[in-house]
């Protein structure tokens, strides 16, 4: 610890940390803003994604707690320890996952808010949480933890500094995310005109005239158990890790009896996300009916590597419900494809797919490391200011 610099409690340096409502709110179309830590998950504040509340319930509310421009709000579960300044003059309650912390003159909002979003103050949150299923923080831990303290040129100073630093990082970030989205919009857009680019030698067919729709026999709940033999994939497991399994036995009774992929067939999800794809390896597995399903084509008119590369481009015409996206058989059965005749030909179109998609796919990686390498980066700068060592990292950052 510098010289000058004290350790004091955030109970000691805020003049008030509370939280807001304990109860669930009646919420309107228009009204008073009300603030959950959802709208606290990335250090700022969501002032789009809203709720309201009405007058009355507000005057209510506002004998706990009336939060002003500058005041923190910290996310006391869900995203537990991320905090956001308040950056507007507008009136607005919060709810009990939220605490709110205003501090004293000895203490610079800005510096405050710096402190919970670093390391130093995130590992002395978790040390704290409390409570089963969604632990959460108490307003008497959040007033233990503690603080470094300079005196208050030294929190302008570390404050300046990092909001020059951040800044640039931030625009860092929105070049890689743009670079990233361009990277995938590429791809897309040169995969959506390869299948309406319809050549001399091609055909149009709907996916119903070159296969039949098929689906594994149903399994029932008590057929399933959380370990065995044989990985049964439900839609939420689909293309992920198994958490049913099937016995040997069930599986190849209804392998021998009932429809089957062959390996190489693609299986699509049609509930939920439509449209996600995976190509079925040959081993030993199960998949969920009706919203796991393939056509069973003949590759003597059109290759599974052709038909994997049409779903990535494919508009589905699916029936939306209340909650869910369905893809019945009559909507997959109906829908157009277009393809060279020649075997030849479609493999060609398959291996420049493959080749752009590794290449996009290798962009997409290096700029998804870049995100990871900016945001680590933020929190070694963190680390050290709050250390102390802000002369290390006065030139860390080159972006």
């Amino acid at each position: 610890m510098r010289e000058g610099w004290e350790i004091k409690k955030l109970g000691e340096v805020c003049e008030k940390i509370t939280d807001g409502t304990h109860q669930t709110p009646t919420y309107f179309d228009e009204g008073v803003i009300f603030l959950s830590s959802r709208n606290v998950t990335s250090g700022e504040i969501d002032w789009f994604n809203i709720k309201y509340i009405d007058t009355k319930q507000h005057l209510e509310m506002h004998k706990r707690v009336a939060p002003r421009l500058n005041d923190i709000l910290l996310a006391k579960n869900g995203t537990t320890g991320v905090a956001a300044i308040v950056d507007r003059e507008v009136t607005f309650d919060i709810y009990v996952s939220l605490a709110l912390l205003r501090p004293l003159k000895s203490l610079m909002p800005r510096y405050l808010l710096f402190f919970i979003n670093s390391p130093l103050a995130k590992n002395q949150f978790n040390s704290r949480l409390k409570g089963v299923g969604v632990p959460n923080l108490h307003l008497n831990e959040i007033r233990e933890v503690e603080i470094p303290l300079p005196p208050l040129p030294e929190q302008q100073r570390i404050v300046s500094i990092l909001d020059e630093i951040f800044a640039a990082i931030a625009i860092a970030k929105q070049n890689a995310k743009k670079n990233l989205q361009n990277a995938k919009e590429l791809f897309e857009t040169y995969l959506q005109s390869v299948f309406e680019r319809k050549g001399e030698g091609w055909e149009e067919r709907t996916l119903g005239d070159i296969g039949k729709v098929s689906m594994c026999k149903r399994v029932f709940k008590d057929q399933t158990t959380n370990s065995g033999d044989i990985p049964f994939y439900k839609i939420g497991t689909f293309g992920k890790v198994p958490d049913a399994f099937i016995s040997n036995e069930i599986y190849n009774e209804f392998k021998r009896k009932f429809s089957f992929p062959k390996e190489g067939d693609v299986l699509l999800s049609a509930s939920g996300t439509i449209g996600r794809r995976v190509k079925y390896d040959g081993e030993p597995a199960y998949f969920q009916d009706s919203n796991i399903v393939w056509i069973n084509n003949d590759e003597k008119q059109v290759l599974n590597d052709y038909l994997y590369q049409f779903y990535g481009a494919c508009n589905w015409n699916s029936t939306k419900g209340a909650t869910i996206s369905r893809l019945y058989n009559d909507n997959l059965n109906r829908i157009e494809i277009a393809f060279p005749k020649s075997l030849a030909n479609q493999q060609t179109i398959v291996h420049k797919l493959d080749a752009l998609s590794f290449q996009t796919k290798k962009l997409e990686s290096i700029y998804q490391q870049k995100l990871s390498n900016l945001e680590e980066l933020k929190k070694t700068i963190l680390q050290k200011a709050f250390a102390g060592e802000l002369k290390d990292i006065e030139h860390a950052v080159a972006v």
